[in-house]
């Protein structure tokens, strides 16, 4: 070889005549297994100084995840799929099923946890944060760990929840493998970076009598990934979109079903329907206006040509404002109002003026000329998908999706607003309009394998998945008791499927119903007070086994009704506050207390 065919090389040649000579004998699996593990070594990835360098076994790795609506449960898979191509073994696990007490025997963690509402945890890792947060801890001395968080920059305790367990486990005396990464909505591109570069550095792990595994490449575990998913939604047409509420409604609910005919999608109860919904035109249009920009404008994004109004339809987020959007139109405006936000004791402030003002408000509030296209679009959000849980059973209704919607509807700064979505389905999405979809897994919300009882608690749109609970066990010729607490404004325009609800009362495939219409009396009664009315028939209901289901709002219904089982079970077991909250946080542990909150 000549001198200029090494031009560049920092090897001598004698080091290059060895390498060449490997790579003759090496199949394409272990040139990529030794890949890893050089970019592990130069991500610098080093044994723990108490590991001598000639050790002959292999460290435990495990994969611990906290979802609530499932994207930490997808990249956890994708992580475990991309370890084992490195030739490692690994151990996937929810935290929701996690043993605890197997923390004191771990060596390498790798977590992947979702942040829900103002900082806290996914509802269904709830108990392993208690234990890993509480003085029943273990000391971590020689476990290593690495935390990737997912969380949503608009909401003032960003990531909170990782942001808790990566300092929880310092203070227990972990040691870091990797800096922890903080993921926004659009989380992605990131996630994946710190998905490779933890499996590149792991692998130095395995160089030592450990020769890389003989199985093929992007074997996982896991189910193959179907056609359709997140990445490569479905074109799904819709067939019917109509009102279920009566005239006279202070509320609006449509009843939307769509085809999944040819997509090969399928779903259980509990799962959610994610929709790729595009922007508003008419918001689209009164913020280019705003910025005196036109939406012919050729733009460049992540090597694909678009124009700018297409960007800001299909692309981008173009209501709600994102602390990286703040960011930026404070560089350009040079607001001194903007800039003091930008201090770090203003953080509350920051998020409550985020929370009252979209976009359109910022840019016409702190006007800026000669915005340049390609900047501003830099500072926007990708436009994520919206997640409606599934009112069908495909058991009863095959190759269809339904949905409960309410519209979002609001006014900010003197001017209407509409949810993404909801707005688009209420307003816009006629029948035969074809929108993308996928399907969303929800394994925290699941009916019992036996034909326990169920205690169905919603309110609202949060009845959409008792009707798929229903329309299934009626499909399978399910025995098992359940029980219905429904709750709306009124009971002549408000009841949400009340003919199906009466039909299966009449053959028994509901046992019980109670409703709670808050306005049609002077003083409001809600579900959780119809479940105190029933206090010792829902305890025996819990005695005999029953799995209690909780579905709509976070703010209100779902720590109103969590209350109410408290005081239930310690009124009926005739036990202490304490003993109660125990009782109920086994429920939670045993899978037979499950909620779907938003």
């Amino acid at each position: 070889m000549s001198a200029s065919e090494l031009s560049g090389n920092p090897l001598p040649l004698e080091q290059w005549r060895q390498v060449e000579g490997l790579t003759w004998s090496l199949d394409p699996m272990q040139i990529r297994w030794l890949s890893g593990y050089f970019a592990g070594l130069d991500a610098g990835l080093r044994l723990p100084p108490s590991q001598p360098a000639s050790f002959t076994a292999a460290r435990t790795l495990t994969i611990l995840y906290g979802t609530e609506t499932g994207n930490a449960a997808e990249l956890a898979r994708m992580l475990e799929a991309t370890i084992k191509q490195r030739g490692l073994n690994c151990n996937l696990q929810d935290m929701a099923n996690y043993k605890v007490r197997q923390l004191a025997q771990e060596q390498d963690l790798l977590i992947i946890v979702s942040t829900y509402g103002e900082g806290e945890p996914p509802q269904p890792a709830t108990g392993f944060f208690e234990f890993a947060e509480g003085r029943k801890a273990p000391r971590l001395e020689g476990v290593r760990f690495a935390v990737l968080a997912l969380g949503d920059s608009t909401y003032e305790y960003f990531c909170h929840a990782g942001k808790r367990l990566d300092q929880r486990f310092e203070e227990l005396g972990a040691q870091r493998l990797a800096a922890r990464v903080d993921c926004d909505v659009d989380y992605e591109e990131p996630a994946q970076d710190w998905i490779a570069s933890i499996a590149d550095a792991l692998a130095t792990d395995v160089v030592m009598n450990h020769p890389p595994s003989a199985a093929p490449l992007g074997s996982s575990a896991s189910a193959p990934a179907p056609v359709y998913d997140k990445r490569n939604p479905f074109p799904a047409t819709i067939i019917e979109n109509v009102a279920i509420v009566g005239r006279g409604s202070t509320k609006e609910t449509r009843h939307v079903e769509f085809s999944l005919v040819g997509s090969g999608l399928t779903y259980e109860p509990g799962d959610a329907l994610g929709i790729a919904t595009p922007n508003d035109p008419a918001v689209v249009a009164e913020l280019l206006d705003a910025l005196g920009l036109a939406p012919e404008i050729d733009l460049e994004i992540k090597g694909n040509q678009c124009t700018l109004g297409e960007a800001l339809t299909y692309r981008f987020e173009v209501t709600a404002a994102a602390p990286r959007f703040l960011d930026y139109w404070t560089l350009v405006s040079e607001v001194a109002l903007l800039k003091q936000l930008q201090e770090e004791d203003r953080a509350g402030e920051r998020s409550v003026f985020l929370r009252t003002h979209h976009l359109i408000d910022i840019v016409r509030r702190f006007p800026v000329r000669h915005i340049k296209p390609q900047g501003f679009v830099s500072a926007l959000r990708p436009l994520q998908p919206r997640l409606y849980s599934l009112a069908s059973s495909l058991s009863a209704a095959p190759d269809e999706a339904h949905l409960t919607v309410a519209p979002l509807r609001y006014t900010l700064h003197g001017t209407p607003r509409s949810g993404v979505a909801s707005g688009l389905l209420a307003d816009r999405a006629d029948i035969d309009t074809v929108l993308p979809v996928y399907i969303q897994s929800n394994q925290h919300f699941r009916l019992p394998a036996t034909d326990a009882p169920i205690l169905m608690i919603g309110a609202g749109t949060g009845v959409a998945p008792y009707r798929a609970f229903l329309q299934d066990r009626e499909a399978k010729a399910a025995s098992g008791k359940s029980w219905l607490f429904f709750g709306e404004r009124n009971f002549r325009t408000d009841f949400l499927y009340q003919s199906e609800w009466q039909d299966w009362l009449k053959d028994g495939m509901l046992t019980r119903m109670d409703v709670a219409f808050s306005r049609d009396r002077a003083d409001k009664v809600y579900v959780q007070h119809r479940m105190r009315a029933q206090s010792r028939d829902i305890f025996a209901w819990l005695e005999e086994g029953a799995h209690v289901y909780v579905c709509g709002d976070a703010a209100n219904l779902a720590p109103d009704v969590h209350e109410a089982l408290i005081d239930i079970v310690a009124h009926e077991a005739h036990t202490g506050r304490e003993a109660a909250e125990d009782y109920v946080r086994s429920l939670q542990a045993d899978r037979r207390y499950q909620r779907d909150v938003y």
